[in-house]
């Protein structure tokens, strides 16, 4: 009996021993540099750049801003983590560091340790604000008096909405900068992680938010996940954050599988203007381009003028002239009804009788020329034929 209770703790213990690495190894799994040149590829391009290597320069907005533009603040277990709404911010937000250059813009330097945001803090009354860390700029760096970074590098916003999900809409214009930076101090607040052997800039205390913002800010727990990108879940974030080494356990050099040449690279005004959504439709501005039906109206009755007797009246169906049987040439021009009044009483009318027009035509119409040449023909009258023989008498008598 002893010794089969012995062998099933042996299976156990054996058993337990494979799994538990197996599962450290799937969610923290060793890799090299090569995983950041993959993943990162199709989001941008990759340059050698002088004193840095290979550093990788997004293809992000118009006005692109590390730990500003599309994204926001959660609390951790390792204080203050960035939420990129980008695909590739697990890894540029949370590993390397990030410079800008006055041609190419911001630019990104790819390191092996993880953290929850490489940025250094400050607070001046009413305010937080976060500027992104130099490459080689370490934490005790960071903290120390003689640590500036451009006044244009920091964001700044209102206290009370640091942990508000859309804060990237709250961010106080740069042209205060100055003024905000010259009456706010350094946060120094770290965290350590035993697990990783890690210490991270933890940023503002929980407490000073909570007070500020009047509401509880609650404490996310990180946990690791098996695949590039977050999932934030019923209090809980997980994130791909493996362990990285410098180079492969093969022995080749990780390098990217495209380089463009840094002369090549378009000034970031030029780059991103031209951005299309992923599916490849161009975009809204580009559709409405397109002038209005009622313009492409007007411009086909400019290119194809109407012939003027038709002009009035359009696609109408054609109106009976009342004086079609009447031969208005030989009347006189006062008693002549114009057509263009019937006309103009059809488009106030669309549905008058054509009928009732000829009602309404002057009742004194002068004789046509056939009445006149009728009443040139006609006999005589019994006075004229009295006269006449009146003067024969009067003829007959004088003789």
């Amino acid at each position: 009996m002893r010794s089969l209770k012995f062998v099933a703790l042996f299976v156990v213990l054996n058993t337990c021993a494979w799994i538990i690495p197996q599962v450290a190894h799937a969610q923290q799994g060793s890799v090299s540099f090569q995983l950041f040149y993959d993943e990162l590829s199709p989001y941008g391009m990759w340059v050698d750049y002088p004193n840095y290597g290979y550093v990788w320069i997004p293809n992000g907005d118009p006005g692109f801003s590390p730990y500003a533009t599309s994204g926001h603040w959660i609390f951790t277990d390792d204080g203050w983590t960035w939420i990129s709404d980008y695909p590739w911010g697990w890894a540029a937000f949370h590993y390397g560091r990030w410079d800008y250059d006055n041609v190419y813009g911001w630019f990104w330097v790819p390191d092996n340790e993880w953290g929850p945001a490489w940025v250094s803090w400050r607070r001046s009354p009413g305010y937080y604000g976060w500027a992104p860390l130099r490459p080689g700029i370490s934490i005790s760096i960071a903290f120390g008096s003689d640590y500036r970074e451009r006044n244009e590098r920091w964001t700044f916003v209102g206290e009370r909405d640091i942990t508000r999900p859309d804060v990237s809409r709250r961010y106080v214009n740069r042209t205060k900068n100055v003024t905000i930076i010259n009456n706010s101090t350094v946060i120094v607040n770290t965290r350590k992680d035993d697990k990783r052997n890690a210490t991270y800039i933890a940023g503002p205390d929980r407490n000073d938010v909570q007070k500020v913002t009047r509401t509880v800010v609650p404490s996310v727990v990180i946990r690791e996940n098996t695949k590039p990108g977050y999932q934030l879940n019923n209090g809980e974030l997980k994130i791909y954050r493996p362990q990285v080494q410098r180079g492969n356990t093969n022995g080749q050099k990780p390098a990217p599988s495209k380089v463009m040449k840094l002369n090549d690279v378009k000034p970031p005004s030029v780059r991103n203007a031209g951005n299309r959504p992923p599916d490849g439709h161009p975009a809204k501005n580009d559709r409405i381009a397109q002038p209005p039906k009622s313009q492409n109206v007007q411009q086909s009755k400019a290119i194809k003028p109407i012939p003027a007797p038709d002009r009035n009246t359009g696609n109408r169906q054609p109106v009976v002239n009342p004086m079609k049987n009447i031969r208005t040439n030989q009347l006189p021009k006062s008693q002549i009804v114009q057509p263009s009044n019937s006309i103009g009483k059809e488009k106030q009318s669309p549905n008058v009788n054509p009928n009732n027009n000829r009602e309404k035509q002057p009742q004194n119409v002068a004789p046509t020329r056939k009445n006149v040449k009728s009443q040139l023909s006609q006999p005589r009258t019994n006075q004229s034929m009295q006269d006449e023989k009146k003067q024969e008498d009067e003829k007959k008598r004088g003789r």
